[in-house]
């Protein structure tokens, strides 16, 4: 455990508990974006798949699109567009360049594609959920992209929506828990507040890293324990197969913007008392 005081304040001068030492704490950031980059690249990759199916035959959405439907055309340009960049940010070549484009795509649509429905119905939920998770993924990217202020805001700030959201509709969201998991209202309501901690947590900078951690921990376990078996058993139900990859770039995410806080684990800060 590394201890430091920080005197540039005088007597009233701040302590700070650093669990990790300077090396140690470079090499988990190192870790930690590695395997976001991971899941997030694979995500990216199959939606991706997902809109080339679609672009091939628009009449049947078996496996796409992972979000609105598009002309052949589009289809084709984004399907492009989010395989290259998948394919930069797993690679390492032109990493920033792929996250740039693909950030900047996902808001176009968020713009272009919910933000109008908004307007239309702001009680609909529906494209609550999308557009906050597409704006996510674009703060995911931005961090990639080398703009982590930027994309630990826009990636906070639709966790505030989901949070809400389990509140509102935490029946509904207690039937999507596993039946074999007890409490199922109970965790609905336990997310949303995941969710919402979360959120000031990455906004605040305030034990940020260890709540995105715990964040990406938590989207991982959804993809293997609830959208795994539901994928398994409705395979050529599209929705499920985004759900599941939209999980993943959401736990690819939250590893990315722990990576990208700066410092150790800090968990407290307290006053030194006066002599």
């Amino acid at each position: 455990m590394l201890l430091f005081i920080d005197c540039s304040e005088g007597l009233g001068c701040p302590l700070h508990v650093n669990l990790t030492a300077g090396g140690q704490s470079k090499n988990i950031t190192k870790k930690l974006t590695n395997l976001g980059r991971a899941f997030f690249a694979i995500a990216m990759a199959a939606f991706g798949i997902q809109y080339f199916i679609h672009a091939l035959a628009a009449s049947v959405p078996a496996l796409g699109p992972p979000w609105t439907p598009t002309p052949p055309f589009w289809g084709y340009v984004t399907a492009i567009i989010l395989v290259a960049a998948a394919a930069g940010i797993a690679t390492g070549t032109l990493t920033r360049c792929a996250a740039i484009s693909l950030g900047i795509m996902l808001l176009v649509r968020v713009l272009l594609a919910y933000v109008p429905r908004l307007a239309a119905n702001i009680h609909d939920p529906g494209p609550w959920t999308s557009g906050s998770e597409l704006l996510a993924l674009c703060g995911a990217a931005l961090v990639l992209a080398g703009a982590p202020k930027l994309g630990r805001i826009l990636f906070a700030a639709p966790l505030v929506v989901f949070g809400v959201q389990h509140f509102l509709y935490a029946r509904f969201i207690a039937t999507l828990v596993p039946a074999w998991i007890p409490g199922r209202l109970f965790w609905a309501y336990f997310v949303g507040v995941a969710f919402l901690c979360t959120a000031v947590s990455i906004a605040a900078q305030k034990m940020a890293r260890l709540f995105a951690i715990l964040l990406g921990l938590m989207f991982f376990l959804w993809v293997l324990i609830v959208h795994l078996p539901r994928v398994t058993a409705t395979p050529h139900n599209g929705n499920e197969w985004t759900s599941l990859f939209v999980a993943l770039a959401m736990s690819g995410g939250a590893l990315l913007i722990a990576g990208s806080v700066k410092g150790g684990w800090t968990f407290y800060k307290a006053r030194a008392s006066k002599r």
